[in-house]
């Protein structure tokens, strides 16, 4: 990556995303400045509703306005529940504008055709797995997709018990691992119970430095188009 020192805005809709991409950006592109921009109350209202709603959409939508105002030159979305949103709304911003997982899911269907999906929010399980097909699609490759979805996990990390939101994904991560290729997990907080997996007996992905490498390409190759 490029060691530009780039102003990324980071749009959160759960504090349990920030410390997974805070940690990637230390790790694999230290040289960024973060801006972050925060309404929580989203992913509350999406796990009552199980729907990316008109009106989350524009509150986004908002976010990344004030982001751009900021002067960032990129932005990432950090909950893979709102993907399908960035490319409703990505187009309105000169900047580059990505969503949190959509380079790990191409990734996904490259590495396997038998693909295990973990989330711990409701809507995030089905999102992701219409995603993956859609890629899928895309690259006229047949894929199964077996889908989890541990909402006592994301209860679990709310009320910061860590240890028992970890195991609730490494009894899972066990189950799927004899008939998958590789598993992935959906969401930004899920990223800390791949460290504390002892076994590993398959690949298993997860976007926050997916995502970092991504956003900051994604600046470097705009940068290099407006400075030729």
């Amino acid at each position: 990556m490029a060691k530009e020192n780039y102003r990324i805005g980071l749009i959160h809709a759960t504090m349990n995303s920030v410390p997974p991409i805070l940690e990637a950006f230390r790790e694999h592109a230290p040289h960024v400045t973060l801006v972050n921009f925060m309404d929580e109350s989203l992913i509350f209202e999406l796990n009552e509703t199980h729907t990316v709603t008109k009106d989350m959409i524009r509150r986004l939508m908002n976010l990344a306005e004030k982001a751009a105002s900021h002067g960032v030159d990129g932005i990432l979305l950090t909950c893979s529940s709102f993907t399908p949103a960035v490319a409703e709304i990505s187009h309105l911003f000169d900047v580059p504008m990505l969503s949190a997982d959509l380079s790990m899911l191409e990734q996904a269907v490259e590495m396997g055709s038998r693909i295990g999906v973990i989330a711990t929010v409701e809507a995030a399980g089905p999102t992701t797995t219409k995603l993956l097909e859609g890629i899928a699609a895309q690259r006229q490759k047949n894929v199964f997709i077996e889908t989890a979805v541990i909402y006592e996990a994301f209860e679990a990390l709310q009320n910061r018990q860590a240890a028992k939101h970890d195991e609730l994904i490494h009894q899972k991560v066990e189950e799927l691992s004899s008939d998958c290729d590789v598993i992935l997990f959906a969401q930004f907080s899920m990223a800390q119970a791949l460290k504390t997996l002892k076994v590993k007996s398959k690949p298993i992905l997860t976007s926050p430095e997916i995502s970092v490498k991504a956003i900051v390409n994604a600046v470097t190759k705009k940068e290099a188009v407006l400075n030729d």
